[in-house]
């Protein structure tokens, strides 16, 4: 295929994958694709750790690193000091405490773990630079900023490296806010996108944005999973698609085998935007955990990055007792998803996720083009 994205990044197929698991970043690099590493869980040593695994994989092929820098973040966060662990107040650690115990689930010992702590480091100022600094220790080909406009230590560093930047946004004057601070590639997220979300949807907003920044090329991402979303988004202008649901229950995911049950059981009504897991609008699938924390007896979710830590505290082990067999547990796991979710009722590799996709982008070119000829 041939477009602007396909040249610049010496890529095949103008297909960008999302994935917080380094096997679906190979694997889609590996068939043609550009994977990104979602790079928030991670340490700045398990970062070092996973860039150099998919370095060995991808035989030299274009791949990306996704940080999270948010723009606002809780003032304790922004000040940097002590542990963000004391600055969650008690009535939230009470809150999580009675869910568990409401839905029969072993009460977690979240502030003994250092490991929740750190998840809110990461999307600090510091944290995040630490981690923009292994990326551009690797040969990666774009660093993506997941979050509010790049930092200009983001663009400065990437620009030494030769490395461009992307952006992700939900609405024009974000996207104009982007190329002010120097952005290479724009990356329009629709409101039906897994994660963090606006309000609008794709069809609306990738022509939008196409048209205010062009001739900067735009990727457009939300509600995108098949060969003919992918064409629909090339007619609104894009130069290429940002998919990260559809490969949640690929073979390769990180996602739990009980979250990725639900997944395949979910119809496209069955997420939510909720801010109970990072403190922003993020969407997600529903769940217990979700419902209870709008409930009125929620003390309210948290800012970022507070909130992260609340429930990355709780989501490991959720986790881990969904795994045993705890119907509660099932009850309250959920992930980030989008509302593709309806049409991921298979399990595929991500190569083959890869490959089907464009045969049926290649359908849907040829159906247009008889409708034409007609």
């Amino acid at each position: 295929m041939k477009t602007e994205v396909c040249d610049r990044f010496g890529i095949e197929f103008p297909l960008f994958a999302f994935s917080h698991c380094r096997d679906v970043v190979a694997a889609v690099t590996n068939a043609g694709g550009f994977g990104v590493l979602g790079a928030v869980a991670y340490s700045p040593d398990r970062l070092e750790e996973e860039l150099r695994w998919i370095d060995d994989h991808v035989g030299g092929r274009p791949y990306g690193v996704d940080v999270l820098v948010p723009g606002k973040i809780a003032k304790e966060a922004a000040e940097g000091s002590g542990s963000l662990l004391s600055a969650v107040p008690p009535q939230h650690w009470e809150f999580l405490k009675g869910l568990f115990e409401k839905y029969g689930v072993p009460v977690p010992e979240a502030a003994a773990d250092p490991r929740v702590d750190g998840v809110g480091r990461q999307v600090t100022q510091q944290g995040a630079t630490e981690l923009i600094d292994v990326a551009l220790a690797h040969p990666i080909r774009l660093i993506a900023s997941a979050l509010g406009p790049p930092p200009p230590v983001m663009v400065e560093r990437a620009r030494a490296a030769g490395v461009p930047v992307a952006a992700l946004v939900g609405t024009v004057e974000h996207a104009r806010r982007q190329v002010e601070a120097g952005v290479d590639l724009i990356v329009a997220q629709g409101g039906e996108a897994g994660g963090h979300t606006g309000e609008i949807s794709t069809m609306v907003l990738v022509p939008e944005i196409v048209d205010a920044v062009a001739p900067l090329p735009v990727l457009a991402a939300g509600g995108i999973a098949t060969g003919r979303q992918m064409a629909a988004a090339m007619a609104l202008g894009a130069s290429g698609v940002w998919c990260g649901s559809v490969w949640l229950t690929t073979e390769e995911a990180e996602t739990l085998p009980a979250v990725k049950a639900k997944m395949l059981a979910a119809t496209s009504r069955d997420t939510v935007r909720s801010r109970s897991r990072t403190g922003k609008p993020a969407r997600q699938l529903r769940s217990a955990w979700t419902d209870e924390w709008d409930s009125p007896d929620s003390p309210g979710p948290l800012p970022m990055p507070l909130q992260m830590i609340v429930a990355e505290g709780a989501m490991a082990p959720i986790g881990k007792a969904a795994e045993a067999g705890n119907e509660g547990a099932r009850q309250l796991a959920n992930y980030f998803v989008g509302q593709v979710v309806g049409q991921m009722n298979t399990v595929k590799p991500a190569r083959q996720v890869v490959y089907d996709m464009i045969e049926e982008f290649a359908d849907a070119l040829e159906r247009l083009n008889r409708i034409t000829d007609a």
